[in-house]
């Protein structure tokens, strides 16, 4: 096996970690679970479910490369990228149509689908380039912070469509609007 065979099983992992990520609020309701995980059906919501599949499944990811001896380089800046980066990525394409024609949850499944292989085949090429040692120590301060940014606005949600959940009229996860 080589870095390059895990573009795919981590596009395929990453997807099936997704619908498990889903549900975990769901099942396990409490304050941590909360920041990692999506609270309501928002569009907001769920990219946390995107960024945190991205990042539980780069703990795997580690544990091949280190089990099957893989070359790889700037393994913490890669896995950050592909997190940050698949939030915008999947927005710029999925609110034109979300807003033009509705929900759809198979086409928003291949969306997430070709999302997730886009920005494996980005860790690809920057786990290939030389090694980048103090970008990898800021990539794990950007991580905190970004699940910072996360549960401040679970808990104090932008008034705005895409923080929004439809399904139950509520912004957040406390806050219920019923207009």
């Amino acid at each position: 096996m080589n870095l390059k065979k895990m573009i795919y099983i981590n596009t395929i992992g990453t997807f099936l970690l997704c619908f498990l990520t889903h549900f975990l609020y769901t099942w396990f309701p409490n304050p941590v679970f909360a920041i990692f995980f999506p609270v309501n059906e928002s569009i907001w919501e769920h990219m946390k479910m995107i960024y945190s599949s991205v990042l539980l499944f780069g703990i795997i990811e580690f544990i091949i490369i280190q089990k099957k001896k893989i070359t790889s380089n700037n393994f913490l800046i890669s896995l950050f990228l592909k997190a940050f980066i698949s939030i915008p990525l999947f927005l710029l394409i999925y609110l034109p149509i979300y807003y033009k024609f509705g929900e759809h949850l198979l086409v928003t499944l291949v969306l997430l689908f070709f999302v997730l292989l886009a920005i494996s085949f980005l860790g690809y090429k920057v786990q290939n380039i030389g090694e980048i040692k103090k970008q990898n120590g800021i990539a794990f301060c950007l991580i905190i912070l970004a699940y910072i940014a996360f549960g401040y606005l679970t808990y104090r949600p932008l008034h705005h469509s895409m923080f929004f959940d439809t399904m139950e009229e509520k912004y957040g996860i406390h806050e219920y609007v019923f207009e």
